[in-house]
């Protein structure tokens, strides 16, 4: 089983090596493929590699990588637990926002991940991973600004049956001001009581 697990990822891994559907791939150093433990529970779901994860190929290894493994923690779940990827797998210049084409063109791996690991909770990492996803997850009517839905425990029944969505504030946030820690620190509470 964790060998045929094992052998679609690496498929999804040669497909995105050799992806040009979009123009993200002039700029490839590394893709950022996705990480962790294959039959994971929680699979985080960021928005786009930054400047550390594209030279390094691993997903949330900068200063937000840093947040994340406290918030981690602070619920006693190890990274090694966890899945973790982007909507994008290559970085947009200058840290930019994913353009919705951007995100079209990556979603076919990222839902290949998804079926394969078949996690019990997805937590959308910002606000464009929450929107593009809940829309996915036939849950557009309630999308809301994060700051209103972070959180929150929303139950899927389309795409893939009877996973919980979970939005969270992007740990970066935390980054910049560092009174947002203890929101986000109730928050993976309530992913903990979640699993």
């Amino acid at each position: 089983m964790r060998k045929s697990i094992e052998n679609q990822l690496e498929k999804i891994k040669q497909k995105v090596l050799a992806c040009k559907k979009c123009s993200l791939y002039k700029d490839r150093i590394y893709p950022v493929i996705g990480e962790g433990n294959h039959q994971a529970k929680i699979m985080f779901v960021g928005e786009a590699p930054g400047s550390s994860e594209s030279k390094t190929g691993h997903p949330f290894c900068g200063s937000s990588g840093k947040i994340l493994d406290q918030l981690l923690n602070s619920i006693d779940v190890k990274r090694e637990d966890i899945y973790i990827t982007n909507l994008l797998k290559d970085r947009p210049p200058n840290n930019r926002d994913p353009k919705i084409e951007e995100i079209k063109a990556c979603y076919p791996y990222l839902k290949e991940q998804i079926k394969i690991i078949k996690p019990k909770i997805i937590s959308p990492l910002g606000r464009h991973s929450m929107q593009f996803l809940m829309q996915k997850f036939g849950l557009e009517k309630e999308i809301q600004l994060i700051s209103k839905i972070h959180g929150q425990v929303f139950q899927s029944n389309q795409l893939f049956k009877g996973i919980k969505i979970i939005p969270l504030y992007h740990p970066a946030v935390a980054v910049y001001n560092i009174n947002m820690k203890s929101i986000l620190i109730k928050d993976f509470q309530i992913l903990k009581n979640n699993l």
